[in-house]
């Protein structure tokens, strides 16, 4: 995100007076239909930020730039994004710091795929396997619309479950359906100290992949956990929790790669 005068290529939200938010990315010569009402891009163009702007129909929203967490809300998804209330908790999970070498499977829509690369920040190296090529597509375009280029992401269209021909990776962040099946090659992978992330949205799925580790004998200080977020309506006197929240959507499960105990290993399915 920048500071300062709005440039093309930025993606913005409108949000009018109901709270409803509109997701644009500015392009010069562009218009904006927002529900019968014109908006020309180059009139947003360098503006600032956090000011009302009016349709030609008088409607009148707030423009902000889009954080990251509003982007990915918003985005064209084709798989189910990971929502931002456990992007930031796999940050944390998986002590993603910068100038890390972290390896993602899959990239689906591309909302880990971002936090990740800003993460890193300039010094470190994301690389994204996703098998399927039309998610591929999509989530370049995602990416390319918030965070232009980026010199640190390395896509591959890897199938993880075969193997990782990346190595000495600093961390393993899995968003697939069986990530126990990424276990022996994530032991070859992952350097000593590393941790191996894994993101299920079921009991089942969690617990066959703490086993798969557990039996590695090639982790230890493995946690399973989810993230639950409630807010709040606070209108003068009237303060209670919101009718709605986002509970349950996934069992993160973290382990630290440690060196492989002789014997220890036994063969799993």
């Amino acid at each position: 995100m920048r500071s300062g005068p709005l440039q093309e290529g930025e993606p913005v939200l409108l949000i009018d007076r109901k709270d409803r938010r509109y997701l644009l990315v500015l392009r010069a010569g562009a218009v904006a239909d927002l529900r019968g009402g014109k908006l020309l891009h180059d009139d947003l163009i360098s503006t600032s930020e956090g000011r009302p702007v009016r349709t030609t129909r008088g409607e009148t929203f707030l423009m902000v730039r889009a954080t990251l967490a509003e982007f990915v809300l918003e985005m064209p998804r084709g798989a189910q994004i990971i929502y931002p209330k456990d992007l930031s908790a796999i940050l944390l999970g998986a002590d993603i710091y910068p100038g890390a070498a972290v390896l993602e499977a899959g990239t689906g829509s591309g909302a880990l795929t971002m936090t990740l690369l800003r993460a890193v920040g300039p010094q470190g190296r994301v690389f994204s396997y996703e098998v399927r090529e039309a998610f591929g597509r999509l989530a370049a375009q995602n990416i390319s619309r918030y965070l232009g280029s980026s010199d640190q992401l390395v896509m591959r269209a890897q199938d993880i479950y075969e193997s990782i021909p990346d190595h000495d990776l600093d961390r393993i962040v899995l968003d697939v359906p069986e990530p126990w099946r990424v276990v022996p090659h994530a032991v070859q992978a992952l350097r000593l100290g590393g941790i191996l992330l894994s993101y299920v949205p079921t009991v089942p799925q969690a617990v066959r992949t703490v086993e798969l580790l557990r039996q590695s004998g090639a982790f230890a200080m493995i946690e399973t956990f989810e993230t639950l977020v409630r807010p709040w309506n606070i209108e003068g006197a009237s303060v209670r929790p919101a009718h709605r929240m986002v509970a349950h959507t996934a069992f993160i499960t973290t382990a630290r790669r440690v060196e492989q105990r002789t014997g220890e290993q036994r063969t799993v399915n």
